[in-house]
């Protein structure tokens, strides 16, 4: 066993009492920005794992921060979010959300951890209590964020802006995963781009309403918001690089509400998705081109209205923190098909993780790990329907095992934090010329010289 395993396994909490906080946040989501509930549980526990964290709460709406000082050394951060999506659940397990709740516009909507971020706070905390437990084997600052509002791309800006690092100490490396519809037990890693950027906009489009057996006398929006979405998809098939990569979705067009009145104006709400800052210039230009050509032709009454919504970053990895990620990834867990990668796939979506870093110039990495039942992702794949048979995030069925979903991405916080962190390097040798502890005993001191 290598001196990072011994760390881990010999330290990791009892994962059962974890298991059934996971079911308490999946079966209690919040939305973006009301995480009150989650963020009140998550101090709590903090505070049953060590009275010796430094919490700060409210930053940023409900973020927290959590800051354990435990002797000199590098500062790391590793970072969960905790906000929902307004998605009804369908998976029909028996912790399935139940939950409704006003949006922040008053309307009413069903809510689920349809993206994992459930996994990712109850995975963390479980890091938390290892590190803690397995204090006398790693010397420096580990700081922990708890971030809301990452589905709206807004919580990390808005931790950062409400004085985050004013009140805890600047991390030398920022660190965070995110579980994948992919095989459970399976965790990767990429240098570079890891995470494409992500705009979203409403548009509205203005017509002349009136009754629908006159349409003669009417300037139909729905008409012109179908043209305009038809037209929309040929920036993608006929303006993109083919080895370039783009995706423009409109998730939701707006017109009426019964079938005999026009109403006046359509509103369209796209997202759209690029890898390249050229290409993501470029896209941007042609959809205002487009629906502005498309209401011109349409004769609309007004030039179209655009109302950016959320934008996220690029979520680019750091060749040398993700190298460092690599050697403890490898120790840690078996490499191959059904263990750990250095060439993990994209994100299909997108981050706003790295503006913890960027906002105070110091490098990250995110990582991907697995969470589809081994059984059901190994039947899809002997079928050759991965693509229909395994929900995907944001899906009313997507719904992580729980092991070993969990013991994966609890060790991997605590990996990543340790490779930094800890009182010897992933070989057994010592930063400080000294053994320490566990991995003492754990190693003979001619294998440490050889080494």
């Amino acid at each position: 066993m290598s001196p990072l395993s011994t760390i881990v396994s010999s330290h990791r909490p009892d994962l059962a009492p974890y298991e059934s906080l996971y079911k308490h946040f999946h079966a209690h989501p919040e939305l973006s920005h009301q995480e009150k509930e989650t963020a009140a549980t998550i101090k709590s526990e903090l505070s049953k794992i060590s009275p010796a964290f430094s919490l700060h709460p409210n930053i940023g709406g409900h973020g927290l921060a959590a800051v354990l000082e435990n002797g000199s050394g590098t500062t790391v951060l590793l970072r969960a979010d905790m906000d929902a999506l307004p998605v009804k659940e369908r998976t029909g397990l028996d912790y399935a959300s139940q939950v409704r709740m006003e949006d922040l516009n008053g309307v009413e909507k069903p809510v689920m951890h349809a993206c994992g971020h459930d996994m990712h706070v109850t995975s963390l905390l479980a890091a938390a209590d290892l590190l803690v437990k397995a204090k006398e084997e790693w010397s420096g600052t580990l700081l922990l964020i708890f971030q809301p509002a990452e589905e709206k791309g807004a919580g990390a800006q808005a931790m950062v802006d409400d004085g985050l690092y004013d009140k805890v100490p600047i991390p030398d490396v920022v660190l965070g995963g995110h579980v994948m519809p992919l095989r459970a037990g399976t965790i990767g890693t990429k240098r570079g781009l890891m995470a494409s950027a992500a705009n979203s906009m409403q548009i509205t489009l203005h017509g002349r309403g009136g009754h629908a057996s006159q349409p003669h006398r009417l300037i139909d929006p729905v008409v012109m918001a179908a043209s305009t979405v038809m037209r929309l998809q040929t920036i993608v098939s006929r303006e993109v690089d083919p080895a370039d990569s783009a995706v423009i979705t409109c998730g939701s067009i707006q017109a009426g509400d019964t079938e005999n009145i026009v109403v006046d104006d359509a509103i369209l709400k796209l997202n759209v998705r690029t890898i390249s800052p050229e290409t993501r210039e470029h896209v941007l230009s042609s959809i205002e081109r487009i629906v502005r050509a498309e209401s011109m032709a349409s004769n609309a009454v007004a030039p179209p209205d655009f109302l950016p919504t959320t934008v996220y970053p690029f979520t680019v990895n750091d060749d040398e923190v993700t190298a460092k990620l690599e050697k403890a990834f490898a120790e840690l867990f078996e490499e191959g098909a059904h263990g750990y990668s250095a060439d993990a796939p994209r994100l299909g979506g997108s981050e706003d993780f790295g503006i913890l870093g960027t906002a105070v110039k110091k490098p990250s990495s995110f990582w991907t790990y697995g969470g589809t039942d081994p059984e059901i992702w190994d039947k899809a794949e002997r079928e050759g329907n991965l693509k229909d048979a395994i929900p995907i995030n944001h899906s009313a069925l997507f719904a992580p095992v729980i092991q070993p979903t969990l013991r994966v991405a609890v060790d991997a916080y605590a990996a990543a934090a340790l490779a930094w962190l800890a009182k010897v390097d992933l070989v057994g040798l010592c930063f400080d010329g000294s053994t320490s502890g566990l991995l003492t005993d754990a190693l003979e001191i001619d294998d440490i010289i050889d080494d």
